[in-house]
C-alpha cells in the first residue's frame, strides 16, 4: 500500500510539475510582488523606519519571504480548483490510484514552486545588500523552518481549494496571509504599535516566526520564539491536514 502511495504520488506530482514548466509566469508573479515591496520599503519607507542598528534589508527579509509563501499558495488553491471543475479528480477515482495522491501531488508541486520563488527573492535581497550571519546550521534551520510554513499553508490553501466555487474564491483566501504580516515585527518593531494592536502583533503567529528568522540571519540566539514558531506551524499544518482530507474524502465520497 505505502509504495503504491509513493508510486502514484511521484507519477501525479510530474504531472503538476510538467504544469507548472509550461507557466513559469506563476513562479515570476509570485516573486514579483515581494520584490516590488523590497524596493519600496528599503529605498522610499525605509529611511522613516527605526531597526536599530540592523539594515532595513536585513530586518524585513523574513517578513517578505512569508509574503513570498502567502503569495505562492493561491497558485496551488487555483490549480486544485482547476483539476476538480475539469473532471480530473473523477478520472483518478475510477483508477486503481491511492485517493490522497492527487492532494499529495499538488502539496509537492507547492512546495517546489515556492522554494524557486524564495530563492529568486533572496538573491535579490542580497543583490539589494542583505548580508548575514548565519552559519550552515542557521541556514538549514531557515530553510527548514520556510519549508515547514510552505507546506502547513499549502494545506490550508488546498481546503480552500476544495471549498471554492469559483477560481477568484479559490485564490481569495490567501490576502488574509498576505496581510498578517504587516501586522506583526516585519517590517516594524511592534513596540511602536498602539496598544491593542501591539498585542495582537506580539501574540499572533507571524510575529513570533518572522523574529526567528531574523535571528537565524543575525546568528543570534532564537531563545523562545523558535518554540513559538514551530508550535503555531505545527498547529496550524495538523489542523489544515486534518480539514483537508475531511473535506476531500465528504467531496469525492
Amino acid at each position: 500500500m505505502t509504495t503504491a502511495f509513493v508510486g502514484d504520488t511521484a507519477a501525479l506530482t510530474g504531472r503538476s510539475l510538467k504544469h507548472i514548466t509550461r507557466s513559469l509566469d506563476t513562479i515570476i508573479t509570485t516573486a514579483i510582488m515581494p520584490i516590488a515591496m523590497m524596493l519600496l520599503f528599503v529605498y522610499v519607507l525605509g529611511g522613516a523606519i527605526e531597526t536599530g542598528t540592523t539594515s532595513y534589508i536585513d530586518y524585513m527579509l523574513p517578513g517578505i519571504l512569508l509574503i513570498t509563501i502567502a503569495s505562492g499558495i493561491a497558485y496551488t488553491a487555483l490549480r486544485l480548483f482547476n483539476d476538480l471543475k475539469g473532471g480530473i479528480f473523477e478520472r483518478f477515482q475510477s483508477m486503481p490510484i491511492a485517493r490522497s495522491a492527487a492532494l499529495w501531488a499538488h502539496v509537492l508541486t507547492s512546495l517546489v514552486a515556492n522554494a524557486i520563488a524564495l530563492v529568486i527573492v533572496t538573491a535579490v535581497a542580497f543583490a539589494m545588500g542583505f548580508r548575514t550571519g548565519a552559519g550552515i546550521g542557521a541556514w538549514l534551520a531557515v530553510i527548514g523552518i520556510l519549508l515547514l510554513v510552505t507546506l502547513a499553508l499549502t494545506w490550508v490553501a488546498v481546503v480552500a481549494g476544495l471549498v471554492a466555487k469559483t477560481p477568484d474564491g479559490a485564490g481569495a483566501f490567501s490576502y488574509p496571509l498576505i496581510f498578517l504580516p504587516f501586522i506583526s515585527s516585519a517590517f516594524v518593531p511592534t513596540a511602536s504599535m498602539p496598544g491593542p494592536v501591539q498585542w495582537f502583533a506580539e501574540y499572533q503567529p507571524m510575529t513570533s516566526i518572522v523574529n526567528t528568522l531574523r535571528a537565524l540571519f543575525e546568528g543570534a540566539p532564537v531563545l523562545s520564539d523558535i518554540w513559538i514558531a514551530l508550535a503555531w506551524i505545527v498547529g496550524i499544518l495538523v489542523a489544515a491536514y486534518i480539514a483537508a482530507i475531511a473535506v476531500y474524502r465528504r467531496r469525492m465520497g
